[in-house]
């Protein structure tokens, strides 16, 4: 994702998740192949009642849809994260597709809307509250200051910085879950969540980044990003000791 900074306010857009229908890649809308008991009853098979109980209450805001964000929202939707809130101004490009997750026929979309339509392929028992909008130091707790966990997902050092700051000084009652360190080529076994103070946890191995010479791999930022996932349903869960 493009510096938060050089990027223009987009009008807010809302999507509303059916509980009868989801889109088909080609945009047409079919039965769900699952009732929503079903859904749950399976998820409930896999998780245990009283996890998915707290999955399904949760709400999420999940802040930049690239490759850390649009897979912690994948992750997040396949364990019935109930409330799902996508924040994203940015469109997706051709750049982006070694490691997020979106397909060549969304090039152009917004990622926030392009990520409701394949989350919706996934269930469409998910609410998804999708904000094509740039969050600054004025807007960001009007948009975050209502859900259970915050995911910080950005690309840039400043924009992390914002965020994490706005979040501790305004919205402090919040987990926030960020990430440091996943760019380059490197093994993955020094990446980790650490738990950095009473509400902030951070993922990754907290150094290595593109300024170093190398590039974004989609296998080392999925690892960062399902430790963010985790990280977030433990929280939910209220074991949030096991995150460390």
């Amino acid at each position: 994702m493009p510096d938060l900074s050089d990027g223009r306010n987009e009008p807010e857009a809302k999507a509303e998740a059916s509980v009868d229908a989801v889109p088909s890649a080609e945009g047409a809308v079919k039965a769900a192949a699952l009732s929503r008991e079903e859904w749950l009853a399976a998820l409930t098979e896999r998780h245990g009642a009283a996890r998915q109980e707290k999955f399904s209450r949760g709400r999420v805001a999940i802040c930049g849809l690239g490759g850390l964000g649009s897979r912690v929202a994948e992750l997040l939707t396949r364990a019935g994260v109930g409330y799902l809130r996508l924040l994203d101004f940015d469109r997706l490009e051709p750049t982006n597709l070694n490691r997020q997750w979106y397909f060549m026929e969304q090039l152009g979309m917004y990622k926030a809307e392009a990520l409701a339509e394949n989350l919706r392929r996934i269930t469409p028992y998910v609410e998804l509250d999708v904000h094509t909008v740039r969050l600054t130091e004025d807007n960001f707790a009007a948009l975050l200051s209502d859900v259970d966990v915050i995911v910080e997902a950005f690309d840039t050092a400043s924009c992390k910085a914002m965020l994490v700051n706005g979040v501790r000084e305004k919205i402090p009652h919040c987990p926030l879950v960020a990430a440091s360190g996943m760019a380059g080529f490197a093994s993955a076994n020094e990446m980790k969540v650490r738990r950095l103070s009473d509400k902030l946890y951070l993922c990754g191995d907290g150094r290595a980044d593109v300024n170093g010479g190398d590039g974004l791999y989609g296998a080392r930022v999925n690892i960062c990003s399902a430790q963010e996932a985790l990280t977030v349903l433990q929280l939910l869960a209220g074991e949030q000791a096991n995150a460390v």
